[in-house]
């Protein structure tokens, strides 16, 4: 039987807004995974799409004058070239206009209505229109609504309803017997913290005399399907939900999230939503952090919103995705700044990789012709090296196993040190001037550890900095973004190899040109 591919999802992005740092960094920090389980020998499917329904989409398309669907058109283009600009290499994009997207949601509904698991009732109380939600008196903070839900209305209207409240002990069992379903892992807590007190059934409905933007209800063409059971299910129904191809990728691996969307939706709705349909829930969920500016959320009402294109515009997309891969422990918040950007760019990218690659084949054009050596000595410092490569290896792999990118890239860059260190030590320029046979002979391999240090190098960082991984195998005569298999170790492979001239992989700004 095939193996199951690898699936692992962004969260599909709301139309009502402009693409800014943390959808661009859930996409690179999925993307991370993807090619890097892509390396490592696995099918992957990767999806991530877009939310084009909603209450919010209706409303602004009004104000422009214009259709819903015109609005999610130009949404859609620009979350497509935010993936292609970071080199996001997602086999599928989902929106939920789309035909096939709407075929699942309204199967799964009339399932769930045949069955008697979701029930019309009234409902009298709270809404907030921004949030697109109920609310309840428990959702005050000190007697007052707080400001992410805007205007508050009370209302009185028909709806349809899922009975999740009778799967919250089933939930609860699930999370205590599915220790590693979040990561990091201490979220988990928070979502049986959540689940201490009785959770509510879930409005699944909006009438359309109020929201007629949103996939009819099967059962009842008067009303729409609200956000949740329309958004989710896309994970499913991008993938054949319904049809023999749905086992190839289903169960998900990874949902990766940001942590306000964990609680309710992805860690209560989703799964009971799932389990109500008989469906195997996911096996993971990756919640992330928010990027912070100066120690608060990035938001469009304060201002301090960072976009991410500029960034890229300018010093390209390996920059922008290592420093948002280096900076953020997967799960923490992280700060954002422009010195911190332009500090990480100088010194890791320009200075210690983009330099070594630069001098190494600068001195093996003008020392040895561009040609590898086929026999280098190898001495101490040498073996040094090269046992340092094995520890590296090891230790990087295993960090990147357990999401811990930010410290698995240090490794690798203190490794990139060393490799520095060792040509301080060797000299090469200096030696390449005596007419000794023994120091020839150490300038020939001290440039060709050089040389393989950089390749290994290239290799571990490629699912990061993919395009200069590119770049850096093209010098070498390498495929540096194919499957790892052996290529990890330590080798002779470039012996007699004609490598490129070098090359300027990171740029540095002039003083009139940094951000």
């Amino acid at each position: 039987m095939k193996p199951k591919n690898f699936y692992i999802t962004t969260a599909i992005d709301y139309a009502n807004g402009k693409p800014h740092l943390g959808h661009a960094y859930e996409k690179v920090l999925t993307d991370v995974v993807a090619r890097f389980r892509r390396l490592k020998g696995d099918t992957v499917h990767f999806l991530t799409g877009l939310d084009e329904h909603g209450q919010k989409v209706q409303q602004t398309a009004r104000k422009l004058g214009i259709e819903p669907q015109e609005l999610c058109d130009e949404a859609a283009r620009d979350f497509q070239s935010l993936c292609r600009d970071l080199k996001i290499s997602n086999n599928d994009y989902i929106r939920t206009t789309e035909e096939r997207h709407k075929v699942v949601v309204r199967s799964l509904l009339q399932k769930l209505w045949d069955e008697g698991q979701i029930y019309e009732a009234e409902y009298e109380g709270f809404y907030s229109t921004r949030a697109e939600q109920f609310l309840q008196e428990k959702d005050k903070v000190n007697g007052a609504w707080p400001e992410e839900f805007g205007e508050v209305v009370e209302i009185s209207e028909k709806n349809y309803f899922f009975r999740l409240s009778n799967y919250q002990d089933w939930l609860v069992e699930f999370l205590r017997e599915r220790e590693d379903f979040i990561f990091p892992r201490y979220r988990q807590k928070d979502v049986l913290e959540f689940l201490k007190e009785p959770i509510n059934d879930l409005c699944i409905s909006r009438p359309k005399e109020r929201l007629e933007w949103g996939i009819p209800l099967p059962f009842d063409e008067e009303y729409v399907t609200y956000v949740w059971f329309d958004a989710l299910t896309n994970y499913i129904s991008a993938v054949g939900y319904g049809e023999e191809r749905f086992a190839e990728n289903w169960p998900v691996d990874f949902h990766v999230i940001g942590k306000d969307i964990m609680i309710p939706p992805h860690a209560v709705y989703w799964p009971i939503m799932l389990k109500a349909c008989g469906i195997e829930p996911p096996k993971h969920l990756l919640v992330h952090g928010w990027w912070l500016k100066s120690g608060s959320k990035m938001a469009k009402s304060t201002g301090n919103i960072v976009n991410p294109l500029d960034l890229i515009e300018q010093f390209g997309p390996d920059a922008f995705r290592y420093f948002v891969t280096r900076e953020m422990n997967v799960g923490q918040d992280s700060d954002f700044s422009l010195d911190l950007f332009m500090s990480r760019y100088n010194s890791d990218l320009a200075n210690d990789f983009g330099n070594l690659v630069s001098r190494a084949l600068n001195m093996s054009q003008r020392y040895l012709k561009g040609v590898m050596p086929t026999d280098p000595v190898i001495k101490e410092e040498e073996q040094t090296l090269r046992d340092d490569w094995e520890t590296t290896c090891r230790e990087a792999l295993e960090l990147f196993e357990g999401m811990q990118f930010h410290s698995g890239l240090e490794r690798v860059f203190q490794f990139v040190r060393g490799l520095n260190r060792y040509a301080e030590q060797r000299t090469p320029w200096k030696r390449a001037k005596s007419e000794d046979p023994e120091d020839q002979a150490l300038v020939s391999t001290c440039l060709f550890h050089m040389v393989e240090g950089i390749r290994l190098s290239a290799l571990l960082l490629s699912p990061v900095i993919p395009g200069t991984a590119e770049k850096v195998g093209n010098l070498l005569g390498e495929n540096l973004v194919a499957q790892w298999g052996d290529d990890l170790s330590w080798s002779d492979r470039l012996a007699g190899r004609e490598i490129g001239k070098p090359v300027i992989l990171f740029p540095r700004p002039k003083p009139n040109e940094a951000p």
